[in-house]
C-alpha cells in the first residue's frame, strides 16, 4: 500500500471511530429516555461499531507496513483479521438484541418520549451518510477490505436507524404495542445476516480464494497482447488485504539466451502492471514444447487456448 492509500484508509478508520462515539453518547441518552428495545440494539450497534471501527484501524495501520524478513509477502492479510473480528462482534450484538426483544416480547409494555427517539435516529441517519459517502471515496482508491466490512455495517445502520423511528412511531402514536421487540427481533436478523456476508469477503481473503472469473479473463486477455509469449498456463491469483499477487508460466524459444528472455519478460510486467497496479507477478519461463508433470493436480490448461476457444 503506498503512503497515500494508506493515510486514506486510516482517515476512513478515524472517521467511522469519531461517529461512533457521538453516536454512542447520544443512544445511550436516548436508551435511557426511552425505554426502547429498538434504541438499545441501535445503541448495542454503534458501541460494537466503535471497537469495530477500532479494530479496522488496527488492522489498516498493519496491512500498511512493508514488507520485512518475517513477512516477505507483507501485511496485508491484517485487514481480513480486523474484518473478521468485526464480524464476530456483529454477530453478538444481534444474539443479544433478539434475546432483549423476546424477552420484552414476553413481558409487554410500551416505551416512552418517543421524539427523543426519532431526534437522535435522525441524526444518526445524517452522519452515516456522511460517513458512508468518506468511506466509498477511500474504498474506491485503496480497495481495503476492512473499510469494506466497516462500511457494510455502517450501510446497516441506515436501515437499523430508519427501523428504530418506525418502532417508536408506532409504539407510541398508533398503539402498536409489540411493535418496538418486533422491530428490535428484525434488527438482529439483519445484523446477522450482515455477518455473514461479512465473513464470507474475509474468509476469502485468509484461503487466497482465486480471483473473480472476469478479472481473470481481463488479466489472461491483457498478457495474450504480447504475442511473444505462447502457451500461459498454471496461472494462480489470489489477494491479500490491498494487493494482488499473480504467477504462471509461458513458453519461449529455447533458443533464446536468458537476457533476452529476462528483457521480454520485463516488458510484459511493466504493460501487466500498468494495467493492474498494485500487484506482485511472478513469472515462469518454459522452453517451448516442455510438458509438466502429468499427475500434478494444480497443472492447467494453455489460458491462451481457451481465449480462442471462448472467442
Amino acid at each position: 500500500m503506498t503512503t497515500d492509500r494508506a493515510l486514506l484508509a486510516r482517515s476512513a478508520a478515524v472517521a467511522s471511530i469519531s461517529v461512533a462515539l457521538i453516536l454512542v453518547a447520544l443512544k445511550t441518552w436516548a436508551s435511557w429516555r426511552t425505554g426502547s428495545t429498538a434504541m438499545l440494539g441501535s445503541l448495542a450497534d454503534s458501541a460494537l461499531d466503535l471497537v469495530a471501527s477500532l479494530a479496522t484501524l488496527t488492522g489498516v495501520w498493519i496491512a500498511s507496513m512493508p514488507a520485512d524478513e518475517d513477512h516477505r509477502f507483507g501485511h496485508g492479510k491484517a485487514e481480513a483479521l480486523a474484518a473478521i473480528f468485526q464480524v464476530m462482534l456483529i454477530a453478538l450484538s444481534a444474539f443479544g438484541i433478539a434475546v432483549r426483544a423476546i424477552m420484552q416480547l414476553a413481558a409487554g409494555g410500551p416505551t416512552a418520549a418517543a421524539q427523543e427517539g426519532i431526534a437522535v435516529s435522525l441524526i444518526a441517519i445524517a452522519l452515516t451518510f456522511a460517513l458512508l459517502s468518506w468511506q466509498r471515496f477511500v474504498m474506491n482508491r485503496t480497495r481495503s477490505l476492512a473499510i469494506q466490512t466497516d462500511h457494510l455495517h455502517y450501510k446497516s445502520d441506515l436501515l437499523l436507524n430508519l427501523a428504530v423511528i418506525a418502532a417508536l412511531v408506532l409504539d407510541q402514536y398508533a398503539g402498536f404495542g409489540i411493535a418496538d421487540p418486533l422491530f428490535g427481533l428484525a434488527i438482529a436478523g439483519w445484523l446477522a445476516w450482515g455477518a455473514w456476508r461479512g465473513a464470507s469477503d474475509a474468509v476469502d481473503d485468509l484461503m487466497d480464494r482465486e480471483w473473480p472469473d472476469e478479472k481473470r479473463q481481463a488479466f489472461v486477455e491483457a498478457a495474450a497482447r504480447h504475442p511473444e509469449l505462447s502457451n500461459l498456463h498454471d496461472l494462480r491469483t489470489r489477494t491479500s488485504g490491498n494487493r494482488d499477487f499473480v504467477q504462471f508460466h509461458v513458453d519461449l524459444p529455447p533458443a533464446l539466451t536468458i537476457a533476452a528472455a529476462h528483457a521480454i519478460i520485463d516488458r510484459v510486467e511493466a504493460d501487466l502492471l500498468e494495467q493492474f497496479p498494485g500487484t506482485e507477478l511472478l513469472i515462469h519461463i518454459d522452453p517451448e514444447g516442455h510438458v509438466d508433470e502429468p499427475n500434478n493436480p494444480l497443472v492447467e490448461d494453455n489460458e491462451f487456448a481457451k481465449l480462442e476457444k471462448d472467442a
